[in-house]
């Protein structure tokens, strides 16, 4: 019994540390061909394949499922002058363009409309941590088709799109611009960008945001949050962006299935653990620990304003994200 509590402790302290990943899944022959290569630092032809999957899969379901939910959710920075047209009844007496209509002798009103152009960042994180899943696809390769959603989404509303990728530093910074090709550039970098840190630092990536970030802008933090002490950043940063947090959860961090012995390994710091996943105390403790953090990760979020969407490994992401856009689309109503 004691020798279980000793292991509840330190799965316990482990789970605030990071939660803990099978050894078995983080071992680089386990990797898909194109992850590999990139840790090799070549672009190859399973990358340009893997990129071109994701450009078809993710366009569908932009035009499919997220067309125009985009648009009414996220809205420009205000209004700007259009043009000017004649007077017609109803229109507002306080749009009337005085000088004009002097010159032309009967009135003209100014006409306005909604000055479209975003910035939209992608915040994405490649800590070691994001190597790792026990379905079909890694954290890593969720994210890449995350942000091309968001990014093809983006671009065809005419709007901007930048890309900070982060571990426990700075990775990579690549300045908001337009187009398809941009777009594509964002996905190969996320999927071949091979991380100098295996470690994660939220706030580092927050506060290099507000700094090269002037203007205000959405921003969608893509991480599996195994981070501590950001909470500060996160605050500050969401009072001068928009800050949506998309959080990537595999199963096994929540649960861990009766294995018996497994060898466990945290993805990020390498630090094991030899542990009886037959026990239902520790299957347990496990489960509630994993609640408890995410809990109050959540609550956090719903503190300051973060509006979150929790992404499964073992789901699409096709029903939160729009579960997210209808939820934007009515709290905008009211």
């Amino acid at each position: 019994m004691e020798i279980l509590i000793l292991i509840g402790i330190t799965v316990l302290v482990l789970l605030v540390i990071a939660v803990l990943y099978w050894r078995s899944s983080a071992k680089k022959g386990e990797l898909p061909a194109y992850m590999r290569e990139a840790e090799d630092g070549r672009i190859s032809r399973e990358l340009l394949k893997k990129v071109k999957q994701i450009e078809i899969a993710t366009r569908n379901i932009v035009n499919e499922v997220f067309s125009g939910e985009y648009h009414s959710v996220f809205k420009g920075r205000g209004m700007e002058f259009a043009e000017v047209r004649e007077y017609q009844p109803g229109d507002d007496v306080r749009t009337i363009d005085w000088n004009v209509s002097a010159r032309m002798g009967h009135p003209f009103v100014k006409v306005f409309e909604e000055e479209r152009e975003l910035t939209v960042m992608l915040l994405v994180d490649v800590s070691s941590s994001g190597n790792f899943g026990t379905g079909e696809r890694f954290k890593r390769e969720i994210a890449a088709e995350l942000s091309a959603v968001l990014a093809f989404s983006a671009i065809k509303n005419n709007d901007k799109v930048g890309l900070i990728i982060f571990s426990d530093k700075i990775e990579k910074f690549i300045p908001p611009r337009k187009g398809k090709k941009h777009v594509l550039r964002v996905i190969r970098e996320i999927l071949f960008y091979k991380p100098m840190e295996a470690t994660t630092d939220l706030s580092v990536a927050l506060e290099y945001l507000s700094r090269v970030i002037k203007r205000r802008s959405i921003v969608f933090l893509i991480s599996d949050f195994l981070s501590q002490n950001y909470e500060k950043s996160l605050q500050v940063a969401n009072k001068k962006h928009d800050i949506i947090a998309l959080s990537i959860t595999d199963p096994r961090e929540i649960s861990l299935p009766d294995a018996g012995l497994i060898d466990l390994e945290d993805a990020e710091t390498g630090q094991t653990l030899l542990i009886d996943t037959g026990s239902a105390e520790v299957r347990s403790e496990f489960y509630q620990q994993a609640e408890r953090i995410h809990s109050e990760r959540d609550n956090f979020f719903k503190s300051i304003g973060v509006d979150h969407i929790t992404i499964l490994t073992d789901r699409s992401y096709v029903e939160p994200i729009t579960r997210f856009f209808r939820m934007r689309a009515r709290r905008l109503a009211v």
